[in-house]
């Protein structure tokens, strides 16, 4: 009995170790290889931007969402919240691609939509603790 405990123990450990790495890698993407050719007004992103009409605007304006969804996923109350929301951006990118680039790249948003999910439900305990704060703030 004491073995299984333990067992479950250091599963449950690991699970959280790896889940902590996903985050991490996640918020290096957003952040480093998604928000950044936005923020810096890259070609790459412009081109894509200026395809589907949406102008500068509109490139830092999804460059910033994704910036700060990168920094939540690190900040412990907002994770879930931050998952939650990226994985908003990865369906509006999926029917961007699927719309304006004849699904070019559209399976990156789907393969990045799987761990957010994932994210935002394994850590969606810390939703309590951040009403609680905004509760607080408000009061």
């Amino acid at each position: 009995m004491a073995e299984t405990t333990a067992s479950t123990a250091t599963t449950g450990r690991t699970a959280r170790i790896a889940l902590c790495g996903v985050q991490v890698l996640l918020a290096l993407f957003f952040a480093v290889a998604s928000a950044s050719p936005k923020l810096v007004g890259h070609s790459s992103a412009a081109d894509s931007f200026a395809t589907m009409g949406w102008g500068d605007a509109g490139m830092y304006a999804i460059g910033v969402l994704e910036l700060a969804g990168a920094v939540a996923l690190l900040v412990p109350v907002l994770q879930s919240v931050a998952a939650a929301g990226l994985s908003a951006l990865m369906v509006g990118a999926f029917v961007v691609q699927m719309t304006y680039f004849d699904g070019e790249n559209a399976v990156t948003p789907l393969i990045l939509l799987v761990p957010l999910l994932v994210i935002a439900r394994a850590r969606r305990g810390h939703n309590a603790e951040l009403l609680r704060l905004l509760r607080v703030r408000h009061a």
